[in-house]
């Protein structure tokens, strides 16, 4: 009995951080702390997904709350590369060549 009171009170705590997430989301002044936010979010709902995993005794759950944070790294890796280069097909080279010149330019 105590324990699904604990569970329940967690999973409301990460759903109103997923909430105040949210509100950043809409609000955020640049695109940098709307990727925050949504990278965020996405760490919300695998604690959420790990936590409602938890209060049903499914386990097996849990491994597809590990695939959904390997998911939202790597969307965010993709989005921040993406509004960098502006594209998602820059060589390695091209990036050595850009750090070179944003070196010359300190």
């Amino acid at each position: 009995m105590i324990m699904s009171v604990v569970d329940f009170l967690v999973a409301a705590m990460v759903a109103v951080g997923m909430a105040m997430i949210l509100a950043r989301l809409f609000v955020g002044p640049t695109l940098y702390d709307r990727v925050l936010a949504v990278n965020a979010f996405g760490t919300k709902t695998v604690l959420f997904l790990v936590c409602f995993a938890l209060m049903v005794d499914e386990t097996a759950a849990i491994d597809i709350a590990l695939l959904y944070a390997l998911l939202n790294f790597i969307a965010t890796i993709a989005i921040l590369k993406f509004f960098r280069y502006r594209s998602l097909e820059v060589a390695l080279s091209q990036m050595a060549l850009r750090r070179a010149v944003d070196r010359e330019d300190d």
